[in-house]
């Protein structure tokens, strides 16, 4: 019964076993029942054909540039001829890895350490190229490579990181810097429409200002064409402006114009002209009030027609046009005199 069960062999699948018949390799055991002869075919361990992930502890390397790294890998690979694994490399595990430690070696020698953190991909692609070339007559199939992790000295690792950190506190302050000027500019630009519109609307109300003016210029002179206005009214009318010409802070003298002359020979004769009385006045006769107030006022209409009569050019007075001001003012406020009741 014994012998029976030594003489058949069950392989599970994915899997592969060397028979060796007195000590030579005879065939290999496909997956499923198998027969054997005891005590002469001796079966090997099974050998797995699946593929199989191996992680190898971080190998120092030396980069171009002198610095030793850390570098871990990871090999991906598949057993494809089970007689060759067994017999052609005693572990094909220790084989792979000291070969992808001697490859690796080759590769990253001839980069520096910039270019060894950036170039992964290239140097995946000839450790694949360098070891499925070298174990393919182990029977074995290399997949892919790939570097898990480069870890260069702490030195190193802190002076890359202030050069980072220096890099990103240059592209913070370029961006800060382009913010400003982008805001400088907007802001000049918001100023300029603002100074453009304000000019804009200064002249527009300068030009409805003068429109207005025109206008109330124009009605003043057809209102005073269609009243017809005397001459004494507009000789009263000039000798009252003539005050308001010398208000300023910084007049110190003022020209009388010689045409004051003919105005104050207005007002003196509206003055001293007998006007007509009616029938409920002539029995009166002027206050003395008001007789003081025309004989003021042919006084400074005196004073001031010699003044007038002066040379040109010469610093005139105020103070007569004032006077005769102030004359007229007092005569026109004097109030009139009461009506004396008729005797019946």
């Amino acid at each position: 019964m014994t012998t029976v069960l030594r003489s058949v062999r069950i392989v599970p699948q994915a899997r592969a076993g060397n028979v060796e018949r007195l000590g030579r390799y005879h065939r290999t055991l496909e997956p499923g029942l198998n027969f054997v002869i005891p005590y002469v075919d001796r079966v090997r361990p099974l050998i797995d054909l699946r593929e199989q992930v191996v992680s190898f502890k971080p190998q120092p390397v030396i980069t171009e540039d002198n610095l030793v790294v850390d570098i871990d890998t990871v090999l991906y690979f598949q057993v494809t001829d089970p007689r060759a694994a067994s017999y052609e490399i005693a572990n094909f595990i220790q084989g792979v890895e000291q070969l992808t430690v001697t490859t690796l070696r080759n590769v990253v020698g001839g980069m520096d350490l910039e270019m060894t953190l950036t170039s992964r991909d290239t140097i995946n692609s000839q450790l694949r190229g360098v070891l499925d070339e070298a174990t393919g007559k182990w029977g074995i199939r290399v997949n892919r490579v790939e570097i898990k992790a480069i870890d260069p000295p702490r030195s190193i690792k802190e002076a890359m990181e202030k050069q980072m950190r220096a890099e990103r506190d240059k592209r913070a302050a370029i961006l800060t810097a382009e913010g400003f000027r982008q805001s400088q500019i907007l802001t000049a630009e918001g100023e300029k429409q603002s100074a453009i519109l304000r000019a804009e609307g200064e002249r527009t109300s300068q030009i409805l200002k003068a429109e207005g003016q025109s206008q109330a210029i124009d009605e003043v002179f057809q209102a005073v064409h269609r009243n017809d206005p005397d001459p004494k009214l507009l000789a009263y009318q000039y000798l009252q402006m003539l005050p308001q010409l010398a208000q300023g802070p910084g007049n110190t003298f003022w020209v009388i114009p010689s045409e004051v002359t003919s105005a104050l020979q207005g007002v003196s004769k509206a003055f001293t002209e007998a006007l007509p009385q009616s029938p409920a006045t002539r029995e009166h006769r002027p206050s003395q009030a008001g007789s003081e107030a025309v004989a003021e006022a042919e006084r400074a209409a005196a004073e001031a027609k010699a003044v007038a009569d002066q040379p040109l050019g010469m610093p005139r007075s105020i103070e007569s046009a004032n006077a005769v001001a102030d004359a007229l003012k007092e005569f026109t406020a004097q109030p009139e005199p009461a009506e004396k009741p008729r005797d019946n």
